[in-house]
């Protein structure tokens, strides 16, 4: 088995153990709908105020969105939100924050069930609706799945929509996926190319897992509509070919719900869990387009319900990977939660926190965290909501209240966030790599993507945990390859890194 990047060697404690507390919201929002909000219900995290606390934004069905605005009163202080003033806006499965005109405010792509929407962010939380100001093409899809990306010498980002079930296809919904839609930016707005064949796409993820320099875009699927013929996709960029066996991809086929995306192995390359039916996929990257099945005793297959009487096959949404006690460690939160009614599949089946151990391997610790929800769970975000530097939970539920949890783990190690900043277009450095060195010489590395997750997307610093380690250095190897040298960070504090060549 690969192992993961041992910090013991940098003194790391034992791991404390995490613990999250409930909190209050100041509204109930549930994601609501028929059998076209089975799937969906993203939530999205950002700050869209420039007080440095994010937002939450969560997706509604056949409700209208949910703007939470973030008035925790100070560092470390117990969260609080308070409900936003947003657009009434209606049949939305999810949404993505990017800056898409570089005017240093986030913007919104909103998926709905009709047509998609672009909102252009403003001071204090303004949205206003640049749809067709920007030429984004809008049809009357079911989409359930986005990505970006900045391709060279564009000013505005390449953008990825993935469509579920073919709303106009008469004989649907068995066999009638939609096709996908690649948006590439031209001198009055965009131009939508179809990426086929599509699989009934649920997530969707730009990356340069390969490190040539180019982002690709991985595409996962469900099985359950594609039926036979299908699999996970990776469509290579920029002459939108798709990879097959001779490249060394390995095209799984899975109930695919959500992709989860970083390095765990120390060797630079992204490792990624796919969300499913039956149980999560976690893909080590052996070599470029190259991965490797983790195996049943790793313990990141989550594929029972760890609690309760019910042996039926969980169903993963939304994963994302985080550090939950800053001992170093990346483990993984997935939200879980049957599609509706399904009989086949667990009907309570709580969130996983997937813990990781020294030797790379995993535990359950979600019971003991105080997260594990049997709600039917869709979107989540796993971030620091509070400027503590302790990664917090939120998920948005199908047919239930939407759930927030505070991380109050004790003892928990040290930690520093990355800001990068870079001037002109992708200021926020999409396809860029934050990367810190320990004093024992090891490196760790993050992308900095938009997309993945399952229907919706987080515009946060880069979190690092760093166990002991009461020191560290940063920098940032920028979109264009290009790099800072390196510079003393400030641990347990947020820390700016702007562009100097």
């Amino acid at each position: 088995m690969k192992l993961a990047l041992c910090l013991i060697c940098a003194g790391a404690p034992l791991a404390a153990q995490p613990l999250f507390e409930p909190r209050p919201l100041p509204v109930e929002h549930v994601y609501s709908g028929g059998w076209e909000h089975f799937v969906g219900g993203g939530l999205a995290a950002f700050d869209c105020n420039g007080d440095s606390f994010p937002e939450l934004l969560a997706a509604g069905g056949e409700a209208p969105m949910t703007l939470l605005i973030n008035t925790t009163s100070a560092p470390g202080n117990d969260i609080s939100f308070e409900n936003g003033t947003f657009p009434d806006i209606t049949g939305a499965t999810g949404a993505y924050p990017l800056d898409i005109d570089s005017d240093g405010w986030l913007d919104l792509f909103i998926l709905r069930v009709g047509e998609n929407m672009v909102l252009r962010g403003g001071a204090d939380c303004s949205f206003t609706d640049a749809s067709s100001a920007w030429g984004i093409p809008r049809d009357d899809r079911w989409s359930t799945a986005f990505s970006a990306t900045w391709e060279a010498g564009q000013s505005r980002p390449t953008l990825a929509v993935g469509n579920y079930v073919d709303r106009a296809n008469p004989d649907g919904p068995f066999q009638a996926c939609d096709s996908n839609q690649l948006m590439r930016p031209t001198a009055k707005g965009y131009d939508s190319t179809d990426l086929a064949p599509g699989f009934c796409a649920l997530s969707m993820l730009f990356s340069d897992a390969a490190r040539r320099g180019v982002a690709d875009l991985r595409v996962s699927n469900d099985r359950h509509y594609y039926v036979r013929g299908g699999s996970e996709q990776m469509w290579f960029f920029p002459d939108l070919t798709l990879l097959d066996a001779s490249k060394g991809w390995n095209a799984v086929s899975i109930w695919g719900m959500g992709i989860a995306s970083t390095d765990i192995t120390g060797d630079g390359l992204p490792e990624v869990v796919l969300t499913s039916m039956g149980d999560q996929l976690l893909q080590y990257a052996d070599a470029p387009y190259v991965y490797r099945n983790a195996s049943y005793n790793v313990g990141a297959t989550a594929h029972r319900p760890h609690i309760g009487d019910d042996g039926r096959p969980s169903t993963g949404w939304h994963a994302a990977f985080g550090d939950a006690n800053n001992d170093g460690f990346e483990d993984i939160f997935i939200a879980k939660g049957n599609v509706d009614q399904m009989p086949s599949n667990a009907m309570h089946d709580p969130n996983s926190l997937l813990m990781q151990q020294p030797d790379g391997t995993f535990v359950e610790a979600s019971v003991a965290a105080g997260v594990a929800s049997d709600l039917r769970g869709r979107g989540g975000v796993f971030g620091d909501l509070n400027g503590d530097g302790l990664l917090d939970l939120a998920v948005v539920n199908r047919r239930a209240p939407f759930e927030l949890w505070q991380n109050v783990t004790a003892g928990a190690g040290n930690w520093i966030t990355l800001q990068p900043v870079q001037p002109g277009p992708n200021q926020h450095a999409v396809g860029g790599f934050a990367e810190i060195r320990l004093p024992d010489g090891t490196t760790r590395i993050k992308e900095i993507t938009v997309g993945g997750g399952h229907a919706g997307g987080s515009a946060l610093p880069v979190h690092f945990g760093l166990g002991s380690a009461t020191s560290v250095e940063t920098r940032m190897i920028w979109p264009d390859g290009t790099a800072n040298d390196w510079q003393v960070g400030t641990i347990n504090a947020a820390n700016l890194i702007s562009r100097v060549n």
